[in-house]
């Protein structure tokens, strides 16, 4: 095949940043119809491998999937316009959002919007929760690792790491079974892609392994990444906001393995155990995620923007929010690029490897336990006003109360559910039907 400009390629990133809604599963979704079926620039196969890496991998999956195959055709500028054309068309739209909501949020509309935003959100949740199943879970011992995850997560608050790491060495002991039970998506595909062309004409030496490439790679991305980062510190105290969150969000980079779900699960404990947000505004917040195009993670941006609007230590509430957006957004984002920069040659080497695609395989199996906790507390807080905690020795688990079920938000939920599971309707026409809902429940309500 013929090569691809970075400028003709940079149409096509673009397109997918402006069209990628619907979260991860939507996402990953939307780049394998363009980026496989329809322009064959990549295999099933190497995708569907490049997929199980990004998963591995802390931070948002969808966007590591995007600066992966850019990295192939293009090398690092290939990377940095792939990954950052998925983020920031909705990084712009989600700052506008952000601002809005600060502003007028405790306004009888907007709140009465957000009752039906947030019951679509759950079942957009229990959606991703259905396709990622579908696709990660190929016999038994993935449906027991799956349910093992979510147990652990939900009952014995196991740290997440501790679950993937323990998931990773039973898929590596296993090895050979586990990457059987996923030989179809293994399987390779006869029709003629792109890289594999590039591939042929000696075009893909950036990505074989060096050791040289890879400890200049991790010395110049990390000092891109925190350097920024230390002059606020700096200049703005220690102990000020945005330092905090820069901690807080640096350290989400890192050990928040699984994707952007993986990402939520840590973030929405850490925020609300700091007073940072309530329970109720993360929800908001994942609801305005799912209205703009680019990763779900970007979630964290109104994270970092509402908490240092809500605390603007003497400057203004917009900038001190906006300067908290840019935190967020640096301290999430930079390490993506190096994560894929540096370890996309390794795991490019290791295609054949069988227990790597088992423990690849076990990891992204762990994650649908994960997503489905994360979906059980996004569905306690929408649904009740009020969520306790009921603990039976090393058991702990979220407890609601009853006589505080909010029946809108129950029937909406419902409704959204049956149009995500039952029908073709599109996230959009969900997203705003319930809104339009809760608008609806409120006035009749008075």
């Amino acid at each position: 095949m013929e090569p691809i400009s970075l400028r003709a390629a940079s149409r096509v990133w673009l397109r997918i940043g402006l069209l990628s809604f619907g979260g991860p599963a939507g996402q990953i979704a939307l780049m394998h119809g363009e980026l496989v079926d329809r322009r064959r620039w990549i295999s099933d196969a190497r995708f569907l491998h490049a997929l199980s890496f990004c998963t591995l991998l802390p931070g948002p999956e969808a966007m590591q999937l995007a600066t992966y195959v850019g990295f192939l055709m293009h090398r690092l500028p290939g990377a940095l316009v792939a990954g950052g054309l998925f983020v920031l068309p909705g990084a712009l739209v989600m700052l506008a959002l952000s601002a809005l909501y600060g502003a007028f949020h405790r306004s009888f509309l907007v709140e009465a919007l957000f009752l039906g935003l947030k019951a679509a959100v759950v079942a957009l949740v229990v959606h991703a929760v259905a396709r990622v199943a579908k696709r990660a879970l190929k016999g038994p011992v993935h449906w027991a690792v799956a349910g093992a995850s979510f147990v652990a997560l939900l009952a014995f608050q196991v740290p997440y790491p501790a679950v993937v790491l323990a998931t990773g060495l039973l898929g590596a002991v296993l090895g050979a079974r586990a990457a059987g039970q996923g030989g179809a998506a293994a399987a390779a595909t006869a029709v003629p892609t792109l890289i594999d062309a590039m591939e042929a004409r000696g075009e893909l030496a950036h990505a074989r392994p060096s050791w040289r490439r890879t400890v200049a790679t991790f010395a110049v991305g990390l000092a891109l990444w925190a350097l920024p980062l230390l002059g606020v510190a700096w200049a703005l105290g220690p102990e000020s906001l945005w330092a905090k969150e820069a901690r807080l969000f640096s350290e989400a980079a890192v050990v928040t393995f699984g994707g952007a779900y993986a990402v939520l699960g840590f973030i929405a404990h850490q925020v609300v155990e700091l007073g940072w947000l309530s329970p109720q505004q993360m929800v908001d917040g994942l609801g305005l995620a799912e209205t703009t195009p680019g990763p779900l993670i970007l979630v964290l941006e109104f994270v970092g923007f509402l908490s240092a609007h809500q605390h603007p230590g003497g400057l203004s509430p917009f900038g001190a929010g906006a300067l908290g957006a840019a935190v967020t957004l640096w301290a999430t984002f930079v390490p993506c690029f190096l994560w894929i920069l540096a370890g996309a040659p390794w795991v490019e080497a290791l295609r054949g490897n069988v227990r790597l695609r088992g423990a690849l395989g076990l990891i992204t199996a762990a994650v649908v336990g994960v997503i489905a906790q994360l979906s059980l507390w996004f569905a306690l807080h929408t649904l009740f006003a009020q969520v306790g905690e009921r603990a039976l020795g090393p058991v702990r688990l979220p407890w609601p109360e009853l006589a505080t079920v909010q029946w809108p938000a129950a029937v909406l939920c419902a409704v959204a559910l049956v149009l995500v599971l039952r029908t073709r309707v599109g996230v959009g026409w969900v997203l705003a039907g319930c809104s339009a809902g809760g608008l609806a429940a409120r006035l009749l309500a008075g």
